[in-house]
């Protein structure tokens, strides 16, 4: 028996109002965008790089060492992704915007804004901080896909510790 979508090919074009909020307009632009990636990829992701808050920029975009199997990006910077994700969008119009949706069951869905997931995240990173956790050390994250799983990982990064999310929503 044939499914009704072999063979098929339909395309359903997003509304116009989302395309005309879309950060890549067309497939052609994506094409582009790719074909940069793949023939100057050090100078394709400094571009992008240089979106990023960076403590100390880096020296090297790319050491490669295909013999050692090693690719070290972005030599010799230093950033923290928590500031990235939060801390740089709670001085602008972010800051009340939504930064996290979270969806559970029919009907469960809760939503944080910019400076609620920050004071969410800095909450957690202290008490990690209270239990001796400190940059360089390991985490274990043992949680089903709740909101309080990137709250988690985020806090982690904050104080520069090493998180492993152990997944624990199959029972």
């Amino acid at each position: 028996m044939e499914s009704a979508t072999q063979g098929e090919k339909k395309v359903i074009p997003p509304p116009e109002e989302l395309s005309k909020k879309a950060y890549i307009k067309s497939l052609d632009e994506y094409r582009k965008i790719y074909q940069a990636s793949v023939d100057d990829p050090e100078q394709f992701w400094a571009e992008l790089a240089e979106q990023l808050d960076w403590y100390k920029k880096w020296d090297k975009v790319l050491v490669e060492d295909f013999k050692e199997a090693r690719h070290q990006w972005f030599v010799g910077g230093k950033l923290n992704v928590c500031y990235n994700c939060l801390d740089r969008h709670l001085k602008t119009w972010r800051k009340n915007k939504a930064a996290l949706v979270w969806e559970g069951d029919i009907g469960d869905s809760k939503t944080l804004t910019y400076q609620e997931l920050h004071y969410q995240v800095c909450k957690f990173a202290n008490v990690l901080k209270k239990h001796g956790i400190k940059k360089g050390d390991r985490v274990s994250i043992y949680l089903p896909m709740t909101l309080e799983l990137p709250i988690a990982m985020l806090a982690c990064a904050r104080i520069g510790a090493i998180h492993s999310v152990v997944f624990g929503g199959s029972g």
